[in-house]
């Protein structure tokens, strides 16, 4: 299990054209992130302020919570509280089946990400469509993100233009233009929203004292699921809910510049209520574990997330080796610490996925502490039973070694004799070292050595 992120990684790198581009692709988004976040002379305490929302909320949830269900249902909302995935999809189904719902158009959500909702409703007979066009692309794909906010970055345009011809888009044969590829699919989609019998949104942000639902969009697509069907469903994690507008004003000039680097989404929809001309507006808040992890002392600060996706645009391992190189479905930092706090079994794999270069923090727009979380994590491999056999083996060995003085010294004194053996015995396979890189040359005086002679 240990080595699950870096056998998935080994195999990303393969294609050393394509990792070269990805690298390159997110350090750009990151660059733009740092234009963005320089811009703003109040950055620094745009991020204090969001981190003592977001702490506050967090701790007092329950009072916000009851805060926002009740304004919600004044607004004529119908709300559900869904314990766990299972619970969701079930309401989500049973709203839809009420409604003799056959078809569901959906802007892009995480949440349902998480809950496996697709499959679940369309093992019922419903069609589920996403209108957020790189979910679109991944789902006519079958395929899962590989980022929380550019969710088909790993696909180029002619990876989509051939999909789009595969799955009869209506494209011109060989015509892998961006521009026309957009239109083509706007045209497919504009025909699904019209025929849709409900549609879904997730949610950025609730508003506890007004009940309203934000979504962020650079495409529309929520106020087309929205506008077109009679029936709306929003899906909100518990820990999206913030207390009021002052605050979502804060999140609002960060969400987009540490995202992507642009100074704000495009669209930033609030939903109140049914529209007159619909039929009922359901929000259904999902607790799926988190109401646990608030009450894990190292870890719940991960629930202030925005899913603004920065810290994998800056993270070294998740540029180099790819959104499938994860086991959980949010790769990346935020998602090696939501995967830990979901099954310690089977994503223990991930924390090895980490330089501990602590990047991912200084980025994050809620400042929250994902490097030293993810230090944490692997403390407790052991404990889980889920520790690297190998590295424990080297880690009690070097423990010994650095435990006694005179040991030490004497593997730095005859550790030279090393650069004396023949190149091929020390590349080889067996050495870890030297895939990658050759093995390093031994300094004939070690450092401390050195050190003890420029003091004396």
């Amino acid at each position: 299990m240990s080595t699950q992120h870096s056998k998935a990684a080994k195999e990303f790198l393969k294609d050393q054209k394509y990792a070269k581009w990805h690298d390159a692709t997110f350090w750009a988004v990151r660059s733009k992130r740092d234009n963005m976040a320089m811009g703003l002379d109040e950055w620094e305490q745009l991020r204090e302020k969001a981190s003592a929302i977001k702490r506050h909320t967090i701790t007092h949830l329950d009072e916000y919570l009851d805060q926002f269900s009740t304004a919600a249902e004044k607004n004529g909302c119908i709300v559900h509280w869904a314990k766990d995935a299972q619970e969701f999809n079930e309401i989500v189904y049973g709203i839809l089946k009420k409604h003799d719902v056959k078809k569901m158009v959906k802007s892009k959500s995480m949440l349902t990400e998480e809950c496996e909702m697709n499959p679940y409703l369309e093992a019922r007979g419903i069609e589920v469509v996403e209108t957020d066009l790189g979910e679109r692309i991944i789902q006519l794909k079958g395929q899962k993100p590989s980022h929380i906010v550019m969710p088909a970055i790993h696909l180029n345009h002619d990876d989509v233009g051939e999909l789009f011809e595969e799955k009869g888009i209506s494209t011109e044969k060989g015509n892998h233009d961006p521009t026309y590829l957009t239109y083509r699919a706007r045209l497919s989609l504009r025909n699904e929203f019209l025929t849709a019998d409900a549609g879904m949104t997730g949610a950025n942000f609730g508003i506890a004292a007004t009940g309203d639902i934000v979504v962020c969009t650079n495409e529309g697509n929520a106020d087309m699921s929205t506008s077109c069907p009679k029936l709306h469903i929003a899906a909100i994690g518990l820990e999206k809910v913030i207390p009021n507008y002052d605050c979502l004003a804060v999140f609002q000039r960060m969400l987009c510049r540490a995202g992507t680097g642009q100074p704000t989404t495009t669209y930033t929809s609030h939903f109140r209520k049914a529209r007159p001309t619909a039929h009922e507006m359901h929000i259904i808040l999902v607790d799926n574990g988190r109401s646990e992890w608030i009450g894990n002392p190292e870890h719940w600060e991960v629930l202030k997330c925005i899913r603004c996706g920065s810290c994998m645009n800056t993270c070294p391992v998740y540029r180099r080796s790819g959104g499938y190189s994860y086991s959980y479905f949010i790769p990346g930092p935020v998602g090696i610490n939501l995967g830990m706090l979901r099954d310690t079994q089977q994503h223990s794999g991930n924390v090895s996925a980490c330089t501990l270069c602590l990047s991912c923090q200084t980025v994050c727009p809620v400042k929250i502490d994902l490097g030293d979380q993810i230090y944490k994590w692997r403390q407790q491999l052991d404990d889980f039973g889920t520790a690297n056999p190998e590295k424990r083996l080297m880690c009690n060995a070097m423990s010994i070694l650095f435990g006694s003085p005179a040991m030490y010294k004497m593997a730095t004194a005859v550790s030279p004799l090393a650069n004396i053996v023949p190149s091929f015995i020390m590349n080889m396979k067996l050495n870890p070292w030297a895939e990658g890189h050759e093995m390093m040359k031994f300094p004939k005086k070690p450092f401390h050595s050195v050190i003890k002679d420029l003091q004396l």
